[in-house]
């Protein structure tokens, strides 16, 4: 098989209670001159890593050693909701690797103490319930009411691989994601594009967080899509694929 040139890398990082299968699909209808790769975060699906210490950061700085596992020196790096504080930290330290940024459905924004105080009281639901009876709650309210119907299947699933996640890793990351920090002035700063993908009915990252930091880097391009709340690659898949895939084009000439 011959090697994909490496400056056409886009690099993946799923969300919370997620794993590198939430992209499968739009990655298998991207253009074949992109060589994609989608992780998993530590913790999260195949990736058993146990960090010394469970943050932002630390998540970040394993993508960077996975990167250089696999030998992958520059890309665009799609991160969804957690994935996208990853990406913001990784962007942070080790910005020279990055040809591109894609929040799709992220902020950089930190939690306010509102947030703060519900990510508690899911740890402690969590502790209490468990992950199972977490999950059937958690994974609906991410998509549109308009939208679970024809998305049950993605539901279904998505659950699922919740439920397979080890309680410490999600307890960890509702802890990690609680005490992230602020990274606006890595979009201020930001020397490669960046676009944000944003749903009108995101009740996690509201279209206000994403109207507050579209407009920061430089050089920047925001999808605002409707009737589409967290979850665009199942809610709204060719949209958001034609939008990554123009990007991606644009980012790499």
């Amino acid at each position: 098989m011959t090697a994909k040139p490496a400056e056409n890398t886009l690099v993946f990082l799923h969300g919370f209670c997620e794993n590198k299968e939430l992209w499968n699909e739009l990655i298998s209808k991207l253009p074949d001159k992109f060589h994609c790769v989608a992780l998993d975060l530590p913790g999260f699906g195949e990736n058993k890593a146990t960090l010394e210490e469970h943050t932002i950061d630390g998540m970040a700085e394993a993508v960077h050693d996975e990167m250089k596992r696999l030998h992958i020196k520059k890309c665009i790096l799609v991160g969804h909701s957690l994935g996208g504080y990853v990406s913001l930290a990784f962007a942070e330290k080790y910005p020279k690797m990055l040809q591109g940024l894609c929040l799709f459905h992220s902020s950089a924004l930190a939690d306010t103490d509102e947030k703060k105080e519900a990510r508690n009281k899911t740890i402690e639901f969590v502790k209490k319930h468990g992950v199972d009876l977490f999950m059937d709650s958690f994974v609906a309210p991410l998509f549109a009411p308009e939208n679970r119907e024809k998305c049950k299947n993605a539901i279904e699933k998505l659950k699922k691989v919740g439920k397979a996640t080890p309680q410490e890793s999600i307890i960890k990351t509702l802890r990690a994601m609680r005490d992230r920090k602020k990274r606006l002035k890595v979009l201020k700063e930001a020397a490669f594009p960046v676009m944000f993908i944003a749903g009108k009915e995101d009740g996690a990252v509201p279209l206000e967080a994403t109207l507050e930091q579209c407009h920061l880097p430089n050089n920047s391009t925001t999808v605002f899509l409707g009737g589409t709340a967290h979850m665009g690659m199942f809610e709204r898949p060719y949209e958001t694929r034609k939008s990554l895939e123009k990007f991606a084009e644009l980012v790499f000439g």
